[in-house]
């Protein structure tokens, strides 16, 4: 017990006489103390005592798929400062080979009494995954925001980037550079902000006459790399990604071709992630407004733990196509 008072005393900053009345719920002690003692308690793991367990603690778990792609730091970083603005500590929320999945993480802060939950790029976009946990923070009244396109019926709020536009406009693009083959790199067959880039790229497609060229493939350099090697064999001259490690992915299957970009093979990523214009050629991508994006996925979050009811809709962001070096005419 000793010890458990000088961890959280020292996290929160105050004395370990001011952890103990806390505890032991004695007055003399601030809300604003209060919450941050029960905030480091929470922090550091230690369960509360059975009389303070009715609290939601002023955590907010933010989960997501992975690190690798630089937009996810990205938007972690957006959000966490949002929600240290409104007095809440972000927990963050990785999947890793070998670490805890999503449905853990959700055990977790549900265990630590946490406020809501944000979900980027989560199982909520995936259409085969198991989705019990999410119909378990709707049954215990979770606050939570998904972010990009969610598989259906999940009853949650959700803020996402335009996919129908981002394809318009990439698509657009190469278009009337002079490309005629053009080809489409995205994720799984489940992936729902895929499917909506795809049902797009076909309608296009369809338009032009061009051809549907499509390639899913896991999100990854290398996923990418074998995608537009695939697409090349096939006469593709323009190619579109899903997400920019696939594009960077498809200017290395380009050139172990002896392929030059943009000279003979143009590529369009997506997401306009960290260093995209400092790569050899500087990427042409389509942006995700990360930071409006960001704020209103905290916005929608506070006006649920303030007892808001929010509507399961999804508030779309139109992204920017931003033209450097790795697209030009045929």
């Amino acid at each position: 017990m000793s010890r458990r008072l000088a961890d959280v005393a020292k996290k929160a900053g105050v004395s370990e006489a001011t952890v103990s009345r806390v505890l032991n719920g004695k007055p003399g002690v601030s809300a604003a103390t209060r919450d941050n003692v029960l905030t480091a308690l929470d922090v550091l793991g230690y369960e509360r005592p059975t009389q303070l367990r009715g609290d939601r603690a002023r955590l907010v778990g933010l989960v997501l798929p992975e690190l690798q792609n630089p937009i996810f730091p990205a938007l972690a970083e957006v959000v966490s400062g949002a929600l240290v603005q409104l007095g809440f500590t972000p927990v963050l929320c990785t999947r890793t080979a070998g670490g805890l999945s999503e449905p853990e993480y959700v055990n977790l802060l549900l265990d630590q009494q946490a406020s809501g939950v944000i979900f980027a790029g989560g199982m909520f976009a995936e259409a085969d995954a198991a989705h019990e946990h999410y119909h378990l923070l709707r049954r215990r009244g979770m606050p939570v925001v998904l972010v990009n396109a969610s598989v259906a019926d999940l009853g949650f709020p959700a803020v996402a980037t335009d996919d129908v536009v981002a394809v318009e406009q990439a698509y657009g693009h190469l278009r009337a550079l002079g490309h005629e083959r053009i080809g489409l790199v995205v994720g799984p067959a489940d992936h729902m902000p895929s499917r909506r880039k795809v049902e797009t790229f076909e309608r296009l497609a369809q338009a032009a006459d061009g051809g549907e060229f499509v390639e899913r493939t896991l999100f990854s350099l290398e996923g990418g790399q074998a995608a537009t090697t695939r697409l090349l064999r096939r006469g593709v001259t323009g190619v579109i990604c899903g997400s920019d490690p696939l594009a960077l992915g498809a200017i290395k299957a380009a050139r172990r071709q002896g392929r030059r970009v943009p000279e003979d093979v143009s590529v369009v990523g997506f997401d306009d992630s960290a260093f995209m214009s400092c790569v050899d050629p500087p990427l042409t991508t389509v942006r995700q407004p990360i930071d409006a994006m960001g704020r209103a996925v905290v916005t929608l979050l506070g006006a649920q733990i303030d007892g808001s009811q929010a509507a399961p809709e999804e508030l779309l962001f139109e992204p920017e196509l931003v033209v450097r070096g790795s697209t030009g005419p045929t």
